[in-house]
């Protein structure tokens, strides 16, 4: 780990650490590295549209309108292989909420996030990535190799 030093105006400190006790960070230092990853993480996302990634996509839909559910449905079964879970609350009488922990390319995930957020009587609906390497490893359990993907959350420099 290395040591560096830097300059900040007097209202960028105050901001900051407003930002720290906001955010319940113990030192100026942790709170930085984040700041960094974040900022590196969604350049990486940028600059490598067909690199892998992790996300998490989350929307609230009212079940009630036509067809949606099915239409929800259908889409997550035509992209089977980049869902991981899915968790489906009922929120009241008319909204369901739903995450969708997703894996896979980034362009491909994103196109997913999109069109279901652009589905009628979606709202809400915000995904999060993060950069991840994914690659195929066999290993024994008991007796039979067993072919299963392995992910990495990629370091950020």
């Amino acid at each position: 780990m290395q040591r560096i030093t830097i300059t900040l105006d007097d209202d960028l400190v105050t901001d900051f650490e407003k930002f720290l006790s906001d955010n319940g960070y113990q030192n100026r230092s942790e709170a930085i590295r984040d700041l960094i990853r974040e900022r590196i993480d969604g350049q990486t996302l940028t600059e490598n549209p067909s690199g892998d990634c992790l996300a998490n996509l989350t929307y609230v839909f009212n079940h009630h309108e036509r067809d949606l559910a099915s239409r929800l449905t259908e889409s997550h079964h035509a992209h089977h292989d980049l869902n991981i879970a899915t968790l489906h609350v009922h929120l009241d009488h008319d909204n369901c909420m739903e995450n969708v922990v997703l894996r896979g390319p980034v362009e491909r995930v994103q196109a997913f996030a999109n069109a279901t957020i652009a589905q009628p009587g979606v709202r809400h609906g915000t995904l999060y990535m993060v950069p991840a390497k994914i690659a195929a490893q066999t290993h024994r359990h008991g007796s039979d190799p067993q072919a299963h993907r392995h992910v990495h959350v990629q370091p950020t420099s």
